[in-house]
């Protein structure tokens, strides 16, 4: 195979993942889907190794590449199948993202995969939004350990019941028909898998209840659109050139990017280099909690070794070990030609070591709703840091190292019960050849803000300030990016939790520059802490200031 006829090969399954995208994004209820883009998707090879992936989001590729072959080869799969999941200790993240995965069957063999993974604003947490400050994996939401949802194309009736009770506790069998006839999943014989229902009932008309039941299972059934495109079009790809050919073309993928990523770590001199860095807290006790990173480069490895960090928190910022893996690989692909086509092959230089029952190599029933998101921020944080030490002129300064997670609901008297998450932008940080970037979602994050049309159109909420946070990135030879302020008004009383960090360190700069500013919280302008949950009153007001991004180089006088 020429390297053209590989180029194509890859820009072809690219561009199933980027369709899946589209199909899932046009398809989507909720803004958190349809408007910040909070999902992605990608393509993993019969061993669930990974294969193309779409421009989405870090940390749910970067753990879907690291944990899919055990997911894959824990099942019997058959034409037709789906498989869903968001268990955080068997290939998730945090409960708030659902995995779907299909398989491509040709000839009875099992070829491939089509993966789409996306953030669902409600899934049974404790507080609306599903984003609680937690200390127990329970109270995050409904677990959802690798089960079918669709076997042989019927819908298996007890995972259909258990999505049915994320958005309402009691499922009855008239529930479970209505959701199948609604959605066009029962089988020819009027059965759902595990479900009998009369005959009777397969012609109940309820336009009310299936239009209830088809917004709560909107998002997932998008999900379920998602990978079906994308099993259509894989199939009708490979069989444009056979099994054997599609087999033999991921194998050369493979080696062309481990070629490549060898090449890239011969530009990082052998040594070793340490880093340090500190989370806010875990939201649940007074302590300090610890990342620490040493990383090791010899011939032709690099060594990833976070022994030294502190031991598993109370609080949710614990992460599985598949998000660790997910921000070392972040970092990795960053420092890759940008025209590298993401596959299993990036990787197989790649050594990481997590002590188990540590915060970045958690074990159940730890919580992790904002392990997912803050801490794998900061691991990219110290990841870098090291990094800076061995090759400081290819590393940038701190970019504002959170998400700002705002996750907020409550009932209604106009909508009923709602539910809203989003994370807002920050400041990026600044390198050795320009400033850092003005109010972006950084690194672990790859979405967009919630437009405020839409945000005000479906929920009680007015934003009252949108923003840059003017001199919020350090200074320096470049400065870092500015940070936004964004602020709420709430028309209604609301229940709201903040995960947030970096409001007690500063993302720092690098090269004599300065740290970026901290982050604040603020009700009623009264500061908060930067874990928070609470009842708000109507027309209270919640304004975040993110953090600006670290500065790079000294600035010297005129």
């Amino acid at each position: 195979m020429s390297a053209i006829e590989l180029a194509i090969f890859s820009s072809r399954i690219e561009s199933i993942c980027d369709e899946m995208g589209a199909m899932l994004q046009r398809a989507a209820f909720s803004p958190n889907i349809k408007d910040r883009l909070d999902f992605s998707c990608a393509i993993f090879d019969a061993r669930g190794e990974l294969v193309a992936q779409a421009a989405h989001i870090p940390v749910h590729l970067g753990s879907m590449a690291f944990a899919m072959k055990d997911v894959v080869g824990a099942f019997k799969w058959s034409d037709s199948d789906v498989v869903i999941y968001n268990d955080p200790y068997l290939g998730g993240t945090h409960l708030p993202d659902v995995t779907l995965v299909s398989p491509v069957i040709i000839d009875g063999c099992v070829t491939a995969f089509c993966a789409c993974r996306a953030h669902h604003a409600n899934i049974g947490a404790s507080s609306p939004g599903s984003m609680p400050v937690s200390s127990h994996l329970d109270e995050e939401g409904v677990l959802i350990s690798p089960m079918k949802l669709f076997s042989g194309g019927v819908v298996v009736g007890e995972t259909l019941k258990l999505l049915l009770q994320i958005s309402q506790p009691e499922v009855s069998e008239e529930d479970l028909l209505l959701a199948a006839k609604a959605l066009q999943w029962e089988s020819p014989s009027k059965k759902v898998d595990n479900v009998e229902t009369p005959a009777c009932a397969a012609d109940t008309s309820n336009t009310v209840a299936e239009a209830g039941l088809l917004i709560a299972l909107g998002d997932f059934m998008a999900q379920l659109g998602a990978v079906n495109v994308g099993a259509q079009r894989l199939l009708a790809n490979i069989r444009l050139t056979g099994r054997a050919a599609f087999s033999a073309s991921v194998e050369k993928l493979n080696a062309y990017a481990s070629a490549m990523t060898a090449a890239m770590l011969q530009s990082i001199p052998h040594g070793q280099a340490f880093f340090e860095d500190k989370m806010d807290g875990d939201g649940i006790e007074d302590s300090e909690v610890f990342l620490k990173v040493l990383v090791t480069k010899n011939a032709d490895r690099i060594l990833f070794d976070f022994s030294g960090t502190s031991l598993q928190v109370k609080g949710n910022i614990n992460c599985p070990l598949s998000v660790t893996a997910a921000a070392v690989f972040y970092v990795i692909r960053c420092l890759l030609p940008p025209q590298l086509p993401a596959c299993a092959g990036m990787f197989s230089c790649i050594d990481i070591r997590a002590e188990k029952g540590s915060l970045l190599n958690a074990v159940y029933p730890g919580a992790v709703a904002a392990g997912n998101v803050e801490t794998s921020s900061r691991i990219v944080d110290v990841v870098l840091g090291a990094l800076s030490r061995l090759m400081p002129k290819m590393i940038p300064a701190a970019s504002q190292g959170t998400m700002n997670n705002v996750a907020m609901g409550g009932l209604s008297t106009v909508r009923g019960r709602w539910d809203y998450y989003e994370t807002i932008c920050g400041g990026g940080g600044a390198h050795a050849k320009g400033p850092g970037l003005n109010a972006r979602h950084t690194h672990m994050t790859n979405t967009l803000n919630t437009p405020i049309e839409s945000l005000e159109s479906h929920y009680p909420l007015r934003v009252l300030e949108y923003a840059m946070r003017e001199k919020s990135g350090g200074c320096g030879k470049f400065s870092g990016g500015n940070g936004v302020i964004r602020t709420y008004q709430f028309l209604e009383d609301t229940t709201v939790t903040l995960l947030t960090e970096r409001r007690f360190s500063e993302p720092w700069g690098l090269a004599g520059a300065g740290n970026g500013a901290r982050g604040e919280n603020l009700l009623n302008g009264k500061l908060l802490p930067s874990k928070f949950a609470s009842r708000v009153r109507r027309n209270d007001v919640l304004t975040i200031k993110t953090p600006g991004g670290g500065g790079y180089g000294e600035l010297i006088p005129e």
